[in-house]
């Protein structure tokens, strides 16, 4: 079975060119990233293989002692591999990330401990919905210590009855580390729409919750994220950018969602992170999309806004900083509360593909009581 990965690019390659440049750091074969400013004394390295190098890497990358992490490949002979011949299974490497950490704030047991966390130990025929020997999860140590470390832990995990099934990750010697293609590297953060949308339909998070429960907080750790400044100009419309990132207003009446009817959700188009509901449209008359409350208001900031000689409050996105529109005491109960979106600001997702797009506890709302 095809890694749903190419599926994703495939996608990216018809909207638009992608770079396939090498990442700055390089194709390391030691390991060694010699562009990576060092912040302590004690930075060591370390290098797990989790089945998707999307998800890997977001999941080490919000740990607290973790500096950097970079996705790539290793395990094989072939030097220099790219992705397609990676994903195809006829190299001998797997996708895996390779870690660069403060040993003084982050032991490498704590690392193992991550990891066993964020993977399922007893596949040995690839992770969650990637299939192949290319997804398989093992740990490559660097040193003896590390060895001795893997090992323990892995009797430990073993020993602890959390799993029905014996533990099948492999614990390998490291040789070699290839630094992955430019556009895969912070792909949570670059497309995170595609990434939540990829992360849910594969079942890894589900299968994590169902073993180890909720996952506790960590750093920088946030449902959504906004993309960096080069990424959203080449993906966001000439308005789009201008609303959503400069202040502007769309004309009223000549927008994509103003008469909108259909039932479903509105998300950020920056983001992703959830807005507002159909449930609390209403036609305002005022040719904009408006809403009597937000869906989650936690995902609403507001802000007083002085200008055009009025004082009103500005409507924001809390993980997008998206300049949505403003909120008016105007709207009818029960709130009383009239939110003015800018269309541009938004993306609809109809109720009958929210499970497709990750949004799926959302869907509950528009089932028939």
């Amino acid at each position: 079975m095809r890694h749903m990965h190419i599926f994703f690019i495939s996608i990216l390659m018809m909207v638009g060119s992608i770079s396939l440049l090498p990442l700055s750091a390089g194709n390391q074969e030691n390991g060694e990233d010699k562009n990576m400013k060092k912040e302590s004394r004690d930075i060591q390295t370390a290098t797990f293989a989790g089945g998707c190098f999307w998800c890997s890497e977001s999941d080490f990358e919000k740990q607290d002692g973790v500096i950097r992490v970079i996705s790539g490949y290793t395990g094989g002979e072939e030097k220099n591999p790219s992705y397609e011949e990676v994903s195809s299974g006829k190299t001998g490497h797997v996708e895996a990330v390779q870690i660069f950490y403060d040993a003084e704030r982050i032991s490498y047991k704590n690392l193992l401990d991550i990891f066993w966390k964020h993977i399922d130990p007893t596949d040995a025929g690839g992770q969650f919905t990637d299939r192949g020997r290319q997804y398989r999860a093992a740990v490559f140590y660097h040193n003896e210590e590390q060895k001795n470390a893997a090992e323990e832990s892995k009797k430990a995990l073993a020993a602890s009855g959390r799993f029905d099934r014996a533990i099948a990750t492999a614990l390998r010697e490291f040789k070699s580390f290839y630094a992955a293609e430019e556009y895969h590297q912070d792909y949570y953060k670059k497309n995170p729409v595609r990434y939540h949308f990829y992360r849910y339909n594969s079942g890894r998070d589900q299968f994590l919750k169902k073993v180890w429960g909720k996952p506790e907080s960590s750093k920088n750790e946030a449902p959504y994220q906004k993309p960096p400044e080069e990424v959203l100009r080449r993906t966001l419309t000439p308005l789009q950018y201008k609303v959503s990132q400069e202040k502007g207003t769309e004309p009223p009446f000549q927008n994509a969602l103003w008469d909108n009817k259909k039932e479903g959700i509105y998300v950020d188009t920056v983001s992703g992170e959830p807005l507002f509901s159909s449930a609390d449209k209403f036609d305002s008359g005022t040719g904009w999309p408006s809403f009597s409350r937000p869906l989650e208001a936690g995902h609403i900031v507001e802000k007083k806004d002085s200008s055009l000689f009025m004082v009103r409050t500005e409507v924001r996105s809390r993980y997008g900083d998206s300049h949505l529109g403003h909120v008016f005491p105007d709207g009818p109960e029960p709130t009383g509360l009239r939110y003015c979106i800018n269309s541009a600001s938004l993306r609809f997702i109809p109720k009958e593909e929210l499970e497709k797009e990750g949004y799926g506890e959302y869907a509950d709302l528009f089932r028939e009581k």
